[in-house]
């Protein structure tokens, strides 16, 4: 493995490791209030963007990654977005041992 793979491999980890914790602690704890809705929908555009821009050029590392955190993005600002009720379903589902 080359310099350039183990970083590339390494910013990978760290870009999708950063959304998981986040997504954990919203379906363990339903708690949304510390979540800020703009951030995460600037965020969804950018990884759109990048998933858009790693489609166009056939660059599999770009694509692989970035799709991996528009979905992690994605689910929480959707949860954001969904009234409690329906949080809380969708929660339940995912992991039905903590509601």
């Amino acid at each position: 493995m080359t310099l350039v793979s183990i970083i590339g491999f390494c910013a990978t980890a760290c870009s999708v490791g950063s959304f998981v914790p986040q997504a954990v602690k919203v379906i363990r704890t339903r708690d949304m209030a510390g979540v800020s809705m703009r951030m995460y929908a600037i965020t969804v555009v950018g990884f759109s963007l990048w998933l858009t821009y790693g489609l166009l050029l056939w660059q599999w590392p770009l694509i692989l990654t970035n799709g991996a955190c528009l979905v992690l993005s994605g689910f929480i600002l959707v949860m954001k977005l969904l009234p409690r009720h329906k949080r809380e379903e969708v929660a339940d589902a995912i992991d039905p041992t903590v509601g």
